[in-house]
């Protein structure tokens, strides 16, 4: 099976053409965090995934879970997705779907992960640089991990910035041929 990203990359680019033609990406995006979800819980898993559960009765299941949470153009979504027995790849899907809203709305998801607890005047700062390198909206969530020893570990979209302790120690490892 191809790569479940590049399955998933046509149907998000639908959704978030259709939604964005009616102005509703917000809603689309709860939708598919929630079909998400649905479609990455074990027991749905094995369903999708058992062949004695005809396309019907999965697209029955996942709207019946969905009820009124979920619009009649992402119920229609979910019976194309289906038919074309795709619907392991819906967190794929989603999470190719908020890319594009990212994308469309001039925002960025940046993790930071570090040793001890950030405070506010930290937070903003960090924000304020990376709007200022990434010229975009940042949404900024935190992590601690203590094995990090000290500094920090940041993430937003495909760069990463390893400011920690423990990396620099692995960094000067392998310079000196130790790792």
């Amino acid at each position: 099976m191809a790569e479940k990203s590049t399955i998933a990359r046509p149907y998000a680019q639908a959704a978030f053409d259709i939604a964005k033609t009616k102005n509703d990406l917000k809603p689309w995006s709860e939708m598919l965090q929630f079909l998400s979800a649905v479609t990455s819980d074990v027991t749905m898993v094995g369903m999708i995934q058992n062949p004695q559960f005809q396309t019907q009765d999965l697209i029955d299941a996942v709207l019946k879970i969905g009820g009124d949470r979920l619009n009649t153009d992402v119920q229609n979504f979910v019976r194309v997705v289906a038919g074309n027995k795709r619907l392991i790849v819906l967190p794929e899907i989603a999470q190719a779907f908020e890319t594009h809203r990212a994308n469309e709305e001039g925002t960025i998801d940046a993790q930071v992960i570090s040793a001890f607890k950030l405070n506010a005047a930290q937070k903003k700062e960090l924000v304020t640089a990376l709007k200022k390198r990434l010229d975009r909206e940042i949404n900024l969530t935190t992590k601690i991990d203590k094995s990090l020893i000290g500094g920090s570990i940041v993430r937003a979209g495909d760069m990463v910035i390893d400011g920690s302790i423990t990396g620099q120690l692995d960094k000067l490892g392998h310079k000196l041929g130790v790792l």
